[in-house]
């Protein structure tokens, strides 16, 4: 299957992102992806101090948005994350549409990013109540370990996914450019080389407000560990094929005690 990397620069306003998001959507499906991978927070992204006034709530009209994007354009939404209204509390989640706008499932960011570096100071619990499971997404024959951002740190989630007989495993992010600058790269790589799993890393670029400057370099990386997409600065998209068939010959090639 040919996929596709969404790499935006979300501000506050959904419709300007949403034309954004249609552009590059339009561009990945000339060059042939049929399921796109969106960043984090690519509906609506406030300073980090406070939530967007656009929350996302099942079946209201921010979610209907989202859903007629994949059935507008025929190809499947996966792993992109939104500010969502759950039960009174907001929550980091991960949406999964297929071609014809039918919910997948979703995942609620496990593991809140938090930083005190000399420059700035983030804390995603200031606005976002953390996850309490992990969710694993099945598409046609993509088997998907949901994450977003930071839980790109923590390996036991990588290895978890992979146990629940996942190929793919999926980061939407918007990673500040100081600690992507340092660890992005090798983060994504070490997470697709210890679970022979595809890596599918869409991310947020540019300055988006005041506040916040992330990192780009939208990623898919193969089980061996090899990029085969980066999308770099700037808008764009980065395409790759997933090779069922070549993530099992590495499997066999390189065995991990795993049945």
């Amino acid at each position: 299957m040919k996929i596709a990397v969404i790499q935006t620069n979300t501000v506050l306003d959904y419709q300007e992102n949403l034309a954004q998001i249609q552009k590059l959507i339009s561009e990945a499906k000339f060059k042939g992806a049929e399921a796109m991978f969106l960043p984090e927070v690519f509906y609506s992204m406030s300073d980090g101090e406070k939530p967007t006034p656009h929350l996302v709530e099942m079946g209201n009209e921010h979610y209907e948005n989202i859903k007629n994007l994949a059935i507008k354009n025929k190809v499947a939404l996966l792993g992109g994350s939104v500010a969502c209204l759950h039960e009174g509390k907001i929550v980091n989640r991960a949406l999964f549409f297929d071609e014809e706008g039918r919910d997948l499932g979703h995942y609620d960011k496990v593991h809140l990013f938090a930083c005190d570096l000399p420059e700035k100071k983030i804390s995603e619990a200031n606005v976002y109540t953390p996850g309490s499971e992990y969710k694993k997404i099945d598409y046609k024959n993509l088997s998907i370990g949901a994450g977003i951002c930071f839980d790109v740190r923590f390996s036991e989630q990588a290895l978890h996914y992979r146990n629940l007989g996942a190929n793919v495993l999926t980061y939407s992010a918007a990673f500040t450019v100081p600690t992507g600058k340092a660890h992005w790269h090798t983060l994504l790589k070490a997470r697709a080389i210890e679970s022979q799993c595809y890596v599918v890393a869409a991310a947020q670029w540019g300055y988006h407000n005041s506040k916040i400057q992330t990192f780009g370099h939208s990623l898919i990386v193969d089980p061996w560990g090899e990029i085969l997409a980066d999308a770099k600065e700037g808008l764009g998209v980065g395409i790759a094929q997933i090779d069922i068939d070549k993530m099992n010959f590495i499997r066999s090639q390189v065995l991990m005690g795993r049945n």
